[in-house]
């Protein structure tokens, strides 16, 4: 963030400074360290420095990665994030850092320091630190993170990259299908208006569009801004989303796959916990963050279980938040003690599912919505050509 800041130098003058911080609080440290004492400071929110925030956000992966790179060539912590801070050219990442640097050498632990920036680290990603320094593998933890974080994004990426073609062709259809009633259907309405044609009851209503365009083109396509506009916020609201996400859950295919996807980061996260060194329950309550509200309630019901002596697979299957894979696996994992590798492995396993699951549905789905998207252009075309084609049969 820009802040403005009235300050006192170290010989009584009063000047007007700028920074870049990621809040107050690193704003006032800056000053501090440069010698001034704070009078007043004030956020700006200028377009720049709004642009700036949301282009300036911590790459906590790339932190790990680095971080972890110069722990192993055998640097401290320290060191090693006093070099990550001088490398950093960001004014806003340079100043979280700095602070977490200004911790660290206050004796303070790293999960600590972490803790200032509530935005910017996960609570899970707090957790996992907090975890490696009761046992001392902060190396070993980071790795691991790094390891859980790039399997998270491989399954994101695929989603992501299934839904571009899709969207291209949605965007595509759409802006021809604009062309085509905000541009072409109002010619023809006007050729067929000068010449009396007698349509039928389609093209007649299709024209009659065309003739609201021609005669109130800026009011047309204002509406249609608005009304685009206006869907678009509606559909970004929180309740709205929450509500198509409950509609979603409810249908047999779909609701089927988001659980499983669910299910699958859930188990990651709490394989990579439990490899920490952070118990079971403490676990559980940690990636409960990760689910739907509905399985939300019911990990609390199982964690209830687990930490009253009842066996983890047996609980997981009781509130429905196992696959008959994942129990099988849950089961082997408590017979040989090694709960972590084996949470691991059942989000390994469901993860190639979901991804087999993507790739079927986007070969299905593609050319289905090439011909609704042929259909509607080609209607608009034929109704439109419609008088024409009559007219030619009349002469015949």
């Amino acid at each position: 963030m820009h802040f403005k800041i009235r300050a006192i130098t170290q010989e009584g003058r009063v000047e007007s400074l700028d920074f870049q911080a990621l809040d107050e609080v690193g704003a006032r440290e800056q000053a501090a360290g440069r010698g001034y004492t704070v009078l007043t400071l004030r956020p700006v929110d200028d377009l720049r420095s709004l642009w700036r925030r949301r282009g300036e956000r911590f790459p906590v992966l790339l932190f790990s990665q680095e971080l972890l790179v110069l722990l192993d060539a055998g640097l401290s912590l320290v060191e090693s994030i006093e070099a990550l801070t001088e490398k950093e050219r960001s004014p806003g990442q340079r100043a979280v850092l700095e602070r977490i640097v200004s911790t660290l050498r206050q004796g303070r632990p790293l999960s600590t320091a972490l803790e200032q920036f509530e935005g910017v680290f996960s609570p899970l990603y707090i957790a996992t630190i907090r975890a490696s320094e009761k046992t001392s593998d902060l190396a070993p933890a980071l790795s691991r993170y790094v390891a859980y974080q790039n399997q998270i994004d491989v399954i994101r990426k695929r989603l992501v990259n299934a839904s571009i073609y899709p969207a291209i062709l949605i965007s595509v259809g759409g802006m021809v299908t604009l062309f085509l009633l905000l541009y072409v259907v109002p010619r023809f309405s006007q050729i067929y208006e000068d010449r009396g044609v007698d349509l039928p009851l389609l093209s007649k209503i299709l024209l009659f569009w065309g003739q609201a365009v021609e005669g109130h083109a800026t009011l047309v396509v204002g509406i249609l801004a608005l009304l685009i506009g206006g869907l678009w916020y509606i559909a970004r609201l929180p309740a709205v989303r929450a509500a198509i996400e409950k509609k979603l859950w409810t249908l047999p295919a779909v609701g089927d796959k988001m659980k499983i996807y669910q299910l699958a980061r859930f188990y990651r996260t709490i394989g990579m916990l439990l490899r920490g060194g952070m118990p079971l329950v403490a676990a559980l309550e940690m990636g409960a963050q990760l689910l739907h509200p509905t399985l939300r309630d019911r990990l609390v019901l199982a964690s209830r279980a687990i930490s009253e002596g009842k066996a983890i697979s047996e609980s997981m299957e009781r509130n429905g938040l196992t696959t008959p894979v994942a129990l099988r696996m849950l089961n082997v994992g408590e017979q040989s003690g090694n709960m972590g590798e084996m949470m691991d492995r059942i989000a390994v396993f469901h993860d190639e599912e979901i991804s087999r699951w993507v790739d079927r549905f986007t070969r299905l789905f593609e050319p289905l919505l090439m011909a609704i998207i042929g259909v509607v252009i080609g209607a608009i075309v034929i109704l439109m050509y419609m008088p024409i084609f009559e007219l030619a049969g009349s002469l015949e």
